[in-house]
């Protein structure tokens, strides 16, 4: 055990790094902005799930009511993320689809001439779904992001809320630009018109918990699969919202969340997530001497200890593609408290794809294009067709992947 109490702590990298199988596989995994590894323990999760309890949930058999608390016990999981009740959050099957159905949900709030302000900063699933509502005759508003910096100002955004605006869209960090957006100081502009917001925290929850009590959010929604769970998604949706949302569900299901996720959970995958609370609670274990005070409380100082991590070695990997000839870094150049450790970049002279390629060839897992952040890609100027390359941190990586990787992409760069 690492003997420590409070903020001390430094992350025991090769502990962290020990739970994940593929970490014996020689590839220094870099993508962790598209999805993370999973640690044994949700593997062994799902495992006993499929070999033991792939039946109907919640009937009075004991393979079934053992599935039932199990998936019930996931959703819990989920919520802890979020500091959100249970009660307010719904497992489904990934972002993408979560925001589809909440826009249809949303939709008997509108009418024709109201506005929603939505961003070019996003990932498209929490762009296109609110777009759509166009042809509803709702006027989209964008809050464009600065074609230089890449950042999105809350001046802009107070410019954009009028009297008809019902809804603001944004990501508390996007996938490509990676900051941290002031979703607190957004949804006072909201509100104060009246309006709702909804965040897309799939590239935030990775790096920082979030907690939608703090930030006064009507809807939040995440990806377990890029906080080291299976591919499912989950949102929160503030129960007095909920209440006067058009139910996506069964006609005869009349109590949210259920009403806003047709078909319900993967129960398998559900079921799985308190695999990331063992993983969590091993770490914790290891780490300090003294218990924290339920899941929540350990995941914050455990983030705590990640972020730390994260700050350091993100550091030093920005510093060396700062360092070298013809790189442009998108985002804050820098690791100030208020960025992720996802860095996108283009290389003068060079194809996105070629770069990446040369990278995969030397056992480098790094992405290249757009990420389905189409418009961010457009508005910064870059070729739709090549985009960028991308390396992402999760707090699993160390200082070896680090130097691998920027003595790699120094030899292409030369």
């Amino acid at each position: 055990m690492v003997s420590g109490f409070g903020s001390d702590v430094d992350l025991d990298v090769a502990f962290a790094r020990d739970q994940f199988p593929p970490m014996t596989n020689g590839t220094a995994f870099l993508e962790n902005a598209g999805g993370t590894y999973v640690p044994r323990q949700v593997v062994e999760r799902v495992t006993h799930y499929m070999s033991a309890l792939q039946v109907q949930p919640a009937w009075g058999f004991t393979a079934s009511a053992e599935a039932a608390g199990l998936i019930r016990d996931g959703v819990a999981v989920a919520a802890a993320f979020l500091n959100a009740d249970p009660e307010d959050v719904f497992v489904g099957p990934s972002t993408t689809v979560n925001t589809l159905v909440l826009a249809q949900a949303v939709r008997p709030l509108l009418q024709p001439g109201d506005e929603i302000v939505v961003t070019n900063q996003d990932h498209e699933a929490n762009s296109g779904s609110w777009r759509r509502l166009a042809g509803e005759g709702v006027v989209i508003r964008e809050w464009p992001i600065d074609s230089v910096t890449a950042e999105l100002d809350l001046a802009v955004l107070e410019s954009l809320v009028g009297p008809r605006c019902k809804l603001v869209v944004m990501p508390h960090c996007s996938n490509i630009v990676g900051s941290f957006n002031d979703v607190a100081g957004a949804a006072r502009i909201a509100h104060a018109a009246g309006a709702l917001i909804a965040v897309d925290g799939v590239a935030y929850a990775p790096h920082r918990l979030p907690d939608v009590k703090a930030l006064d959010v009507d809807f939040y929604y995440f990806s377990l699969y890029k906080t080291f769970g299976p591919h499912v998604g989950a949102a929160y949706v503030r129960r007095s919202v909920a209440l006067r949302l058009a139910p996506q569900n069964h006609f005869f299901l009349t109590e949210p969340p259920k009403t806003l996720n047709p078909g319900g959970p993967s129960h398998e995958f559900t079921a799985s997530l308190p695999g990331i609370a063992d993983y969590f609670e091993a770490l914790d274990l290891h780490h300090f001497a003294l218990p924290a005070n339920g899941l929540r409380a350990r995941m914050e100082r455990l983030y705590a200890m990640f972020d730390r991590h994260e700050q350091v070695l993100g550091q030093r990997l920005l510093s060396g593609l700062l360092a070298l000839p013809g790189v442009r870094v998108i985002g804050k150049q820098t690791m100030d408290g208020k960025r992720a450790p996802t860095f996108s970049f283009t290389v003068a002279g060079q194809d996105p794809e070629a770069v990446a390629s040369r990278l995969w060839a030397a056992g480098i897992a790094v992405g290249h294009g757009d990420f389905y952040a189409r418009r961010c890609v457009d508005a910064l100027g870059l070729s739709p067709s090549g985009g960028v390359i991308r390396v992402s941190l999760a707090h699993y990586n160390d200082e070896a992947e680090v130097s691998r990787f920027l003595a790699t992409l120094g030899r292409i760069v030369s």
